[in-house]
């Protein structure tokens, strides 16, 4: 990561996703563990307290999930803090995706830490007996900052294809 203007930007925005997290957290278990589900929009959208033991889609690799899932996320924010030293100075849209996934990826993780329940999930999307597994507002950044992580590397490697592709110059 280049200037300082990008590390405060990459850190206010990691920052601000953890703060937001917990906080929504916080708030979903002192109010949902007395009124579940809450709808939102109607059956579609609820809030409903969950605690997951293990990883995305309630994933467990048994009884030591909490500590496997804490040790795997330890070594994703380790590489995921190799990338952004490696960010190129400027590029917002690469330290934009790094930073939804490590803010996502610390606050699910202070919540392994904190908790022997697991992470704190409350959001229900669905209809009727079709629902999509519960999740949190750190799930939500780690998706959308995994989706735009691939596509700032799949445009680097593009722009990276092109020169090599250019056609020679005739003398």
């Amino acid at each position: 990561m280049g200037n300082a203007a990008d590390r405060r930007w990459f850190w206010g925005l990691a920052g601000g996703l953890v703060v937001a997290d917990l906080a929504t957290k916080l708030i979903a278990e002192a109010q949902l563990s007395r009124r579940m589900p809450l709808p939102v929009i109607g059956e579609w959208i609820q809030l409903r307290l969950v605690y997951n033991q293990g990883a995305a889609f309630g994933i467990h690799v048994g009884e030591h999930s909490r500590w496997v899932f804490l040790v795997l996320a330890l070594i994703a924010l380790a590489v995921l803090a190799s990338m952004v030293r490696t960010a190129r100075p400027g590029d917002r849209f690469r330290l934009f995706a790094l930073a939804l996934v490590c803010g996502g990826a610390t606050g699910n993780l202070i919540d392994r830490l904190r908790s022997p329940m697991g992470v704190v999930d409350f959001v229900d999307v669905g209809v009727g007996a079709w629902r999509w597994p519960t999740f949190n507002v750190a799930d939500s950044a780690i998706t959308v900052g995994a989706i735009a992580l691939a596509v700032s590397l799949w445009l680097e490697g593009r722009a990276e294809q092109r020169p090599r592709e250019a056609p020679a110059a005739e003398p």
